[in-house]
């Protein structure tokens, strides 16, 4: 099949599953509705950790508007506004919505500022984060996923997400320096990382601190290249993959 042909057939059929979930089961907008109402309860559940009480409106815009539905697996459309992950193969997971909203809190972006994810996955989180303005570098080990995830990026229209299929631990120092680092796997602190957060950036990872103990960790560096370190909340990541 050519090569336009098949995008076209690929868009074609993605929209087409986005109108089949509205007419399967509750429609996308009361579905989407009802998983903000969870995700802010989580918030105000998990305040007394995390110190955030509420999601701001512009998260909130994010999470309503990027179609969760297309970055799962087609045989788990019926869920895709459930607050739970889900297997996108590979062993790789698309993350709970709550914890999706909560990183991008914690990396606090305003428009125009740059964002390093770690661990591309479905390209959800990606996308979560280029509604908020910010430009975004994503680094994918696996190269299949990192293929979806560009393909669905670019369907939808999110031209400022660039995709790398590579190792996530080597950051992408041809971008950097970056506002904010988002990782979305959980192991230790690359320090290739570290070095390519600007000062007064922002760092968003689950650390692994022993086997099944990981905990959600927020690094700010400071203009003298010191690192402030503040726990938020246990959590439960698929481990970073490496490449040796």
């Amino acid at each position: 099949m050519p090569n336009a042909l098949r995008v076209t057939v690929q868009a074609a059929l993605g929209l087409l599953l986005v109108s089949l979930v509205a007419e399967a089961g509750e429609p996308t907008s009361a579905a989407q509705q009802r998983l903000l109402e969870v995700i802010a309860r989580d918030f105000r559940e998990t305040a007394y950790l995390t110190g955030l009480g509420t999601m701001s409106p512009a998260v909130a815009a994010a999470m309503r508007t990027v179609p969760r539905e297309r970055f799962v697996k087609p045989h788990d459309v019926d869920f895709a506004y459930d607050n739970r992950p889900l297997s996108i193969g590979h062993g790789q997971t698309i993350s709970q919505p709550f914890i999706v909203a909560l990183m991008t809190e914690l990396a606090d972006l305003r428009p125009g500022q740059r964002v390093l994810e770690i661990g591309t996955g479905s390209g959800y989180q990606a996308a979560v984060l280029a509604e908020l303005g910010a430009e975004v570098w994503t680094i994918e080990i696996i190269a299949a996923l990192g293929e979806r995830a560009a393909r669905i990026l670019a369907e939808l229209g999110y031209a400022d997400v660039h995709v790398r299929i590579g190792n996530g631990r080597e950051g992408w120092p041809q971008a950097a320096p970056f506002d904010a680092i988002v990782v979305t796997a959980g192991g230790d602190l690359p320090d290739a990382l570290v070095e390519q957060l600007a000062p007064a950036g922002r760092l968003v990872i689950p650390l692994e601190r022993g086997p099944g103990d990981q905990v959600l960790m927020i690094y700010t560096r400071g203009e003298d290249a010191s690192l402030d370190a503040r726990e938020v909340l246990p959590v439960r990541f698929v481990p970073l993959v490496d490449d040796d």
